[in-house]
């Protein structure tokens, strides 16, 4: 499996950043990741996967995208479908869920990162990360429904 210069490049220093040895699974998924906003889920990763290197495992796909993400390199995001989805962001950002298609589509706003936390929490708690999740009908969605009926 070839990949341009570039981005294997920027695959071998992700993991060299998490002190991850690469392997061609690894580097098979964060390929399959790189520049995909879709959030998918570890089946339709392997899916894809599966068509460059026919002999990679469910399992192993499912086991280097949780070791990734444990490492900091991608982020788990719970889907709406409950499936387990990643996200190659990992800057901090927002997300919105589309109730109609399970799209989920990242968004930055620094009016949301800067919340102000309830004392209830902050005083019990240690907070790492916030996030808001927005939960609505994407433009996609609300488009077919506006059509509906139109000629």
């Amino acid at each position: 499996m070839k990949y341009p210069n570039d981005e294997m490049a920027t695959i071998a220093q992700k993991l060299k950043q998490a002190k991850l040895k690469i392997t061609p699974q690894r580097v098979a998924v964060l390929s399959e990741l790189t520049d995909n906003y879709d959030h998918p889920a570890a089946d339709a990763i392997y899916q894809k996967i599966k068509l460059k290197l026919p002999n990679i495992s469910f399992d192993t796909v499912n086991r280097t995208l949780i070791s990734l993400a444990r490492n900091g390199v991608i982020r788990i995001v719970e889907g709406l479908d409950r499936a387990r989805r990643y996200d190659p962001m990992i800057e901090p950002h927002h997300h919105f869920y589309c109730l109609k298609c399970n799209k989920i589509i990242d968004f930055i706003s620094e009016e949301y990162d800067q919340i102000k936390l309830p004392a209830s929490i902050t005083k019990k708690h240690q907070v790492l990360e916030q996030k808001i999740v927005l939960n609505g009908i994407c433009e996609d969605c609300k488009n077919k429904k506006d059509n509906k009926g139109r000629k």
